[in-house]
């Protein structure tokens, strides 16, 4: 087995856990690990060294853009490997024009979005945000009682999944197990289709109209750019909650706040646009609003999945085998 040089490329206050001592060591393992400290810049002696053997580069969260000028630095490269999602706005086009082999791990970060999800699901199909609220706020159970009389639950509810993706495809097998009716809207996927995932599929008007939560899974694209506006809120039926765990460019957020405001239905919000909302955002305010600063997403121990799937792919080229989660230029431009 050829011990390929691997070189790491990521800023470790943003990718604690992904990469522990066991893995390090199976990655000089499978490969030889020439430094356990990843680079955070490529333009030092140090970078320039190991980039000059590098022949598979492991990058991860606030890793230096790789560009044509690190291609130059680096003439042996055939693999990167990120240990995270999106190589969006890390990678260069350049990149796989030159031949060069570039995976990723969306499908582990994917897990714990799915998990979370559910989770969001789950508890906007009960309201316990607002029985919280109440509970906690009156600290005695005279109006939490009569709540649970109303057509509240989980039981027999509808689900609208907008986007088949990879996240979007767990969180329908996710809910296989509970007496939902899952509605997908997704204009890639045909009727039989989504017959075969379980699930019914419907146009988007049809899903915001019908279903008493709707969770957001499609890529941000010039095309899904607002596809949530004031006319697909305006069909959602009162009571409903709106998840997004998916890009905050995906909804009209002034029209979101605006019904938002009326309290007619609530929100789940794990990303926005910006990324930070202003701190004189609503956002942070609204009694109807469970907003998360982006964490549906692996974090703590959850990012160990993300190096694991990253080493794999390593010993899979390394070994000559198929690799599982390559991608091409033509399909990075649909990925989220």
């Amino acid at each position: 087995m050829n011990r390929a040089a691997i070189v790491l490329a990521m800023q470790p206050s943003r990718t604690e856990h992904v990469l522990p001592e066991a893995l390090l060591r199976r990655l000089d393992g499978i490969g030889r690990l020439l430094d356990a400290e990843p680079l955070q810049h490529f333009d030092d002696e140090r970078a320039k060294h190991l980039l000059s053997e590098a022949e598979i580069l492991i990058t991860g969260w606030g890793a230096p853009y790789v560009g044509r000028e690190a291609l130059a630095l680096a003439p042996k490269l055939k693999l990167i490997v990120h240990a995270a999602g999106t190589v969006k706005g890390l990678v260069d086009a350049g990149i796989f024009e030159a031949g060069v082999i570039v995976s990723h791990a969306a499908e582990a970060n994917a897990v714990p979005v799915a998990e979370f999800t559910l989770a969001a699901i789950i508890f906007a199909g009960k309201h316990v945000f607002r029985f919280r609220d109440i509970y906690v706020g009156d600290r005695h159970r005279d109006r939490t009682h009569p709540m649970q009389r109303e057509a509240i639950g989980n039981y027999r509810r509808t689900v609208g999944i907008i986007g088949a993706s990879r996240i979007g495809r767990r969180v329908i097998d996710l809910l296989k197990p509970f007496d939902y009716k899952v509605l997908l809207f997704d204009p890639t996927i045909d009727a039989d289709r989504a017959r075969g995932m379980g699930v019914y599929k419907v146009e988007l008007d049809d899903l915001m109209r019908h279903s008493d939560i709707v969770s957001l899974h499609a890529p941000s694209l010039p095309s899904t750019y607002h596809m949530i506006d004031a006319a697909k809120l305006a069909l959602m039926k009162d009571g409903a909650t709106l998840i997004n765990t998916a890009r905050g460019a995906l909804i009209d957020e002034d029209a979101l706040l605006d019904v938002l405001k009326t309290g007619r239905i609530d929100a789940i919000i794990d990303v926005t646009d910006p990324e930070i909302p202003g701190p004189e955002s609503a956002f942070y305010d609204l009694p109807n609003v469970f907003l998360t600063p982006h964490i549906a997403g692996a974090v703590g121990l959850e990012r160990t999945r993300l190096g694991e799937m990253a080493a794999d792919e390593a010993e899979r080229f390394i070994k000559d085998e198929p690799l599982l989660y390559r991608l091409t230029l033509e399909n990075l431009e649909n990925t989220a």
